[in-house]
């Protein structure tokens, strides 16, 4: 399998002309490392490109504006977070790191509403709305058509995982790494595994980004610019038993000048819906590998308890 970008690399154009050959490829990947770079995605760059700039543009705002989209008591969850809030599990330092969520727009009567939040758009930023929910979009219907490349690797009809995600949780995140270039504590984002099912990534092809290989070796990803970084997050390997492992990763201080420039990456992450359980798939546990989580647990619940292990709830 190629690894040009340091994890394995498939090409989503087979998607459409072979959706089993293709989540076999994907799913071997997600079993070596948990990690792939997925080429030919099919998402404009232009989408891409405008999503980026909005995020750049706001983030160059003086902190005062920015913080008035500082959601007082939402856990982070739309709006604003700003440095020194978001800090990785088991660690002590905060990362190094401020961001915007943006979330699922509901329709006034969607009784889901009552779970997520509204978004929040900033006036100070033309066309930061119109931009992010084009980007949403892209990346939801990529992340699905992958979970179903995945669920026939799992022994699973294609829609498996669909009536799961729709109306999900899911979070587009607009994410800036300040420059790091003084004596300061913490790394950009300290040692983590993702919290979702999985997550979508623009913004790899800049240093920094690093897994944990099972050998207990870290390696950087190097992807290329046009390429999204995709990996599996916890409640995956729930599901899978840890067929599928949710990698640790982080984002350090490169040792180079890049050191002195601002990171600016998107990370999208796909979750379930709130009352969807999460439980072992019959086929995954084994006499070999044993049912890991016999005690089923929503998604909501699962949410919320990983959100406070971070401080965001």
């Amino acid at each position: 399998m190629n690894l040009a970008a340091g994890i394995p690399t498939v090409d989503a154009r087979e998607i459409e002309i072979d959706l089993h050959r293709f989540g076999q490829s994907l799913g071997q990947a997600w079993t070596d490392t948990g990690f792939v770079a997925v080429t030919e995605h099919g998402i404009d760059t232009a989408v891409i490109e405008n999503c980026m700039g909005a995020a750049r543009s706001f983030f160059e705002l003086p902190e005062a504006t920015k913080m008035k989209y500082c959601v007082e008591g939402g856990g982070g969850q739309r709006g604003y977070t700003p440095l020194g809030v978001e800090t990785a599990k088991n660690a002590s330092i905060p990362d190094r790191k401020e961001f915007w969520h943006v979330g699922r727009n509901l329709p006034s009567d969607d009784p889901l509403r009552s779970r997520m939040p509204d978004n929040l758009w900033p006036e100070d930023v033309s066309n930061f709305q119109d931009s992010c929910a084009a980007f949403y979009s892209e990346m939801d219907y990529l992340g699905r058509r992958l979970l179903a490349a995945v669920a026939m690797y799992l022994g699973q009809e294609s829609n498996f995982f669909e009536s799961r995600v729709a109306g999900g949780n899911s979070i587009l995140r607009l994410l800036h790494y300040p420059p790091c270039d003084t004596p300061e504590p913490g790394e950009r984002a300290a040692a983590h595994q993702d919290i979702n099912v999985i997550t979508l990534l623009v913004g790899a092809d800049q240093a920094g980004l690093e897994i944990l290989r099972q050998d207990g070796q870290w390696v950087p990803v190097h992807a290329d610019s046009s390429a999204i970084v995709c990996n599996v997050g916890d409640m995956l390997e729930r599901v899978t038993n840890q067929i599928l492992p949710s990698t640790t990763h982080r984002v350090i201080r490169p040792a180079d000048s890049a050191a002195g420039i601002s990171r600016y990456s998107i990370p999208y992450f796909l979750h379930f819906a709130p009352d969807v359980v999460i439980e072992t798939l019959p086929g995954c546990a084994t006499e070999d590998n044993p049912n890991r989580y016999p005690e089923p647990i929503t998604a909501q619940a699962f949410l919320e308890r990983r959100l406070a292990e971070i401080g965001l709830n």
